[in-house]
C-alpha cells in the first residue's frame, strides 16, 4: 500500500517579509500565516488538510482498524482508585460507550449512596471541545469550585455548584488558569486570572461567592513579565500558599486560610536561581530548595514565624548524584521521591529517626511515583509503578509493617496480553562529547532484532521534564505488528539529575539534538535497525528537537512524526505578545541578547530548511493551541515544501477544533494516534 504519487501537493504564497535585530536581516515568506482570521490561512490550512486525507485513502481501512483495536483495549466500565478526604470517599469511572469521566463521591463508606459531582458527558454535550479541571470541594463539603475549557486553549472559567441543591451558583469567573483555594469560612476562594494576551498567570483574586456579581478585590499582580503566579492549599488546610515562579527562580507567600483578608506574608524573597517549594506540618514549614548550590534539591525545615532562609535548617542534605524529586508527609513518617542514576526510587523516613529505608522494587526501565495521599493521620503510602512492558499498577504501602498491597492494576481487555511477552532494556549510547546517553526500549519477544526491524525512537528534551519508561495500551499496536519502540533521554530532562537538565539547555541546547542524532547512530550500529526503518517522534518541545534532526541528518530516519512542533524558535521568542515567550528566556534564552540570538537561530528549525532531500514527514497541529501557535509548523511546512528535493511525503494535518493537548475525550484522541501508526506501518508495509 503506497501514497498516492499523482496528487499535487497544496502551495502556500509566497509573501516576503523582513525581520530585522542585531544587523541580521531574515526575510519569512509565510510570515502572513499568522493573521488567524485571514479566510487564505483557513483556505490553506484546509487544502493540507484535504491533501493528507486523500493521499492517505487507501489507509483508510487501517486507520479505523487501528482506532477500533485500540478502542478495544480500553476497559470502558472502569474506576480509580477511591481515596478518602474529609469525610468521602471520592472515585472518578467511566461508563461504557462514554467519552468523559464521571465524578463521584460517597460518605463515610464505600458502601454508601453514590453522589454524583459531575457527569462531564452530559457537560460535554454539544462542544467540540470539552475539558473540566481544579475540582476542589469547599472544607464544609457543601461546595465545589470547578473550570471548563470549551475552546482548547487552557482558558478556564470558573463555576461553583452548591452540593445540597445540586444548583450552579451565578459565579462565572473567565480567563482563569482553573486553580483555587478555599477559605476556611467556605465563602471565599483565591483564583489566578490570566493576561488576556499572553496567557501568562498574572493576578492573584479574592471571591466572595455570596456576592457573584461583586467586583473581586485584587490581591496580587505579578508585574515581572518572567514569572507567572500560581494559588494552592496546603495539604493541611491551614494555610494558603501564594507562589510566584519562573524557570530558576520561585517565591512564596502565605495566609492562615481562616483568615483570607490578612495580608499575605512572605517567606523567602525571590532570589535569583534561588529555587523552592513549601509544605506545611503542625508547627513548620518544610522547604525543598536548591540554597548553596544544592542543585539536585535538599530539604529544610523552618519556623512559620521567621521563614526566611537564613532560619533554614538542612534535614536531608543535598546529595551530588542524587536528584530529589519530590517528597511526602505524614504525622508518623515522611517518604522521600529520589533518582539516582535514572531509576526513581523512594525513601521512608520516620520523625523520631528510628528508621530510613527504601521501599523494594525491581527492572531498570521502570517509572516509580508516588500516588495522591491527602492525609496526614495514616501509615499507608499510595504509589504507582509502571515499565515499559507492566501496566500502571497503584499500591498501598503500609509504613509500619513494611507490607503492601496492590490496590488496581490497569487492565488490557479483549487481548491475549501478558507482560512475559515483551522485552524490554537499557541501553546506553556514547554522545559525541564522550556522555553515556541511556535508552529505554520494548519490543516483543517474537520480534528479531536485524537491519529490517522497523524502529521507533521518541523523545522530548527541555525544561528539566524526565520521559520515564510507562507502559501503553495504544503502544502494543506497534510492538505485536514488530517495531520496536524507544525512549532517548536526551539531555534536557532529568533523568540523569539536574546537571543533566543545565547540559541540555540555553547555551548548551544543542546537547540535546546531538544526543538524540548519537542515540539513533547507536542503534544503527547495534544492528537493531538500519536508516530505512527508523521513524522519529517528539511533540511540542520535543517536536523542535524533530525539526532539528530534520535539518542536520535526515538521511539517518525513514519517517519523522512531528506534533504541535515548537520550530519558529527565533521568531517566537522575540515576541513578547506570544503565550510562553517572556517565561521562557531562562530555558533558551533571550534573544534580545545578541549572544543567545546567534545561538538560537543557529538550530532554529524553520530558520535553518536548506536544500536538500528529507525523509517523510508527519506534522500535526491545532489551530487554537495555546502553546505552540498554529502559525508555526504551518509556516514550517510551507518552506519545507519549497525546498526538499526528494519524493517523500509531507504532510500538515491541523486540527481545527483543539489546541496543544489535541482531540477531549478518551476515544476521540485515539483517532489523532491512529493516524500517526497508520503513517508509519504503511511506510513500512505492515498493513493488515
Amino acid at each position: 500500500m503506497k501514497f498516492d504519487s499523482t496528487i499535487n501537493a497544496p502551495r502556500a504564497e509566497k509573501i516576503p517579509y523582513q525581520l530585522k535585530k542585531h544587523g541580521d536581516i531574515r526575510v519569512d515568506n509565510y510570515y502572513w500565516i499568522k493573521e488567524k482570521e485571514n479566510p487564505e490561512v483557513i483556505d490553506y490550512l484546509e487544502r493540507e488538510n484535504d491533501y493528507y486525507q486523500r493521499m492517505t485513502k487507501s489507509s483508510k481501512s487501517l486507520k479505523e482498524d487501528l482506532f477500533i483495536e485500540m478502542k478495544k483495549r480500553i476497559k470502558e466500565e472502569d474506576e480509580s482508585v477511591p481515596y478518602f478526604s474529609n469525610g468521602f470517599w471520592y472515585i472518578t469511572r467511566y461508563e461504557k460507550g462514554k467519552q468523559y469521566p464521571i465524578y463521584t463521591r460517597k460518605k463515610d463508606s464505600l458502601t454508601a449512596d453514590e453522589e454524583i459531582l459531575f457527569d462531564c458527558n452530559k457537560l460535554a454535550k454539544g462542544h467540540d471541545y470539552f475539558q473540566l479541571v481544579g475540582v476542589n470541594v469547599s472544607p464544609d463539603n457543601t461546595k465545589v469550585i470547578y473550570g471548563i475549557d470549551l475552546e482548547s486553549r487552557r482558558k478556564y472559567t470558573l463555576y461553583v455548584k452548591n452540593l445540597l441543591t445540586n444548583e450552579v451558583l451565578e459565579t462565572n469567573i473567565k480567563n482563569t488558569t482553573g486553580s483555587t483555594a478555599w477559605s476556611s469560612n467556605n465563602n471565599n476562594f483565591f483564583y489566578v486570572k490570566k493576561n488576556e494576551q499572553t496567557l501568562r498567570p498574572e493576578k492573584v483574586f479574592l471571591h466572595d461567592i455570596s456576592k457573584p456579581d461583586n467586583l473581586d478585590a485584587l490581591i496580587y499582580e505579578e508585574k515581572d513579565e518572567t514569572f507567572s503566579v500560581y494559588i494552592d492549599e496546603s495539604k493541611s488546610k491551614e494555610y494558603i500558599f501564594l507562589s510566584s515562579y519562573s524557570t530558576l527562580t520561585s517565591e512564596y507567600q502565605f495566609i492562615k486560610s481562616s483568615e483570607p483578608f490578612s495580608d499575605f506574608k512572605l517567606i523567602q524573597k525571590r532570589t535569583r536561581n534561588l529555587e523552592y517549594s513549601v509544605s506545611h506540618f503542625k508547627d513548620k514549614f518544610y522547604i525543598m530548595n536548591n540554597k548553596d548550590g544544592a542543585y539536585n534539591y535538599k530539604i529544610s525545615e523552618t519556623s512559620i514565624d521567621n521563614p526566611s532562609s537564613e532560619n533554614w535548617i538542612d534535614i536531608l542534605e543535598h546529595r551530588d548524584q542524587v536528584l530529589l524529586e519530590d517528597f511526602e508527609i505524614f504525622s508518623d513518617h515522611w517518604v522521600v521521591t529520589e533518582r539516582e542514576n535514572g531509576l526513581t526510587r523512594i525513601k521512608v523516613k520516620r520523625w523520631d529517626e528510628t528508621e530510613d529505608y527504601y521501599i523494594p522494587v525491581t527492572g531498570e526501565t521502570y517509572s516509580l511515583s508516588g500516588s495522591f495521599n491527602p492525609n496526614f493521620e495514616t501509615s499507608n503510602f499510595r504509589f504507582g509503578y509502571t515499565s515499559l512492558s507492566i501496566p500502571t499498577t497503584i499500591f498501598e504501602y503500609d509504613m509500619n509493617s513494611k507490607t503492601k498491597k496492590m490496590l488496581k492494576q490497569r487492565s488490557v481487555p479483549n487481548s491475549n496480553f501478558k507482560s512475559a511477552n515483551y522485552i524490554e532494556k537499557r541501553l546506553w549510547a556514547n554522545s559525541r562529547d564522550g556522555e553515556k546517553i541511556p535508552i529505554s526500549l520494548v519490543y516483543h519477544k517474537d520480534t528479531e532484532l536485524d537491519s529490517n526491524t522497523p524502529l521507533l525512537v521518541y523523545a522530548y528534551g527541555s525544561y528539566g521534564y524526565t520521559i520515564d519508561p510507562y507502559f501503553s495500551l495504544n503502544r502494543l499496536s506497534l510492538l505485536n505488528r514488530g517495531f520496536i519502540y524507544a525512549i532517548v533521554h536526551v539531555r534536557g530532562g532529568q533523568y540523569l539529575g539536574r546537571t543533566w537538565y543545565e547540559k541540555g539547555k540555553l547555551l548548551n541546547k544543542k546537547n540535546t539534538f546531538n544526543d538524540f542524532i548519537d542515540s539513533t547512530k547507536f542503534l544503527i550500529n547495534s544492528g537493531i535497525s538500519s536508516a530505512d526503518h527508523i521513524h522519529a517522534m517528539g511533540g511540542s518541545a520535543g517536536g523542535l528537537l524533530m525539526g532539528v534532526i530534520l535539518n542536520e541528518a535526515p538521511f539517518l530516519y525513514k519517517s519523522v512524526i512531528a506534533s504541535v512542533p515548537f520550530v519558529d524558535v527565533i521568531t517566537t521568542m522575540l515576541d513578547k505578545s506570544i503565550p510562553l515567550t517572556t517565561g521562557e528566556y531562562d530555558e533558551w534564552g533571550n534573544p534580545n541578547f545578541e549572544k543567545y540570538y546567534n545561538y538560537i537561530i543557529s538550530y532554529s528549525p524553520y530558520d535553518n530548511v536548506k536544500k536538500q532531500d528529507y525523509p517523510n514527514i508527519m506534522v500535526t497541529s491545532g489551530y487554537h493551541d495555546s502553546q505552540v501557535q498554529y502559525w508555526e509548523p504551518t509556516k514550517w511546512v510551507a518552506k519545507l515544501r519549497d525546498n526538499k528535493t526528494d519524493s517523500n511525503v509531507l504532510f500538515l494535518l491541523t486540527n481545527m477544533e483543539a489546541g496543544h493537548s489535541g482531540l477531549s475525550g478518551r476515544f476521540n484522541s485515539l483517532k489523532e494516534v491512529a493516524n500517526q501508526y497508520a503513517f508509519v506501518l504503511q511506510l513500512e508495509g505492515k498493513v493488515d
